[in-house]
């Protein structure tokens, strides 16, 4: 059977943050931290070793796998910082033709540092984002 690797944990996100090498990335992971906190409505938790979340939610795939996920999230790699943020692909690509300077991923956005990026956008993208989840997974 499938076992989750990126659960919720009860790691501290500041003792976390503290390990970031970088100093700017450490800069702007605290200001993402900030930014998802007051978007999204929700404190930011630990998901797996390097992911930081906010909210979460039950999914469940026709095929039967299911499991628990961050409703938002991101997490300060020392390549780039991976944004997960999850809309419909129409407005995903609206968001991501007026975000700035990005690499799309599958289920990410890569930045290098937050200020390649136009922050109101941003700010919209994890509202849209929260409202999708929320909305498709009905959040208890």
């Amino acid at each position: 059977m499938y076992k989750l690797k990126t659960t919720e944990t009860d790691n501290d996100v500041i003792e976390f943050i503290e390990s970031v090498e970088s100093k700017a990335k450490k800069e702007d992971t605290y200001k993402l931290v900030d930014i998802f906190s007051q978007i999204s409505g929700y404190p930011p938790k630990m998901w797996g070793p390097s992911i930081i979340g906010f909210g979460s939610y039950h999914y469940k795939y026709a095929t039967g796998h299911e499991g628990d996920a961050p409703i938002v999230g991101f997490s300060p790699r020392k390549a780039n910082i991976s944004l997960y943020l999850t809309t419909d692909e129409v407005i995903r690509a609206k968001f991501l033709k007026d975000l700035g300077k990005h690499k799309p991923g599958k289920s990410c956005v890569y930045i290098n540092k937050l200020t390649d990026i136009r922050e109101e956008v941003l700010n919209e993208f994890i509202e849209q984002s929260v409202l999708f989840i929320k909305d498709r997974y009905q959040e208890n």
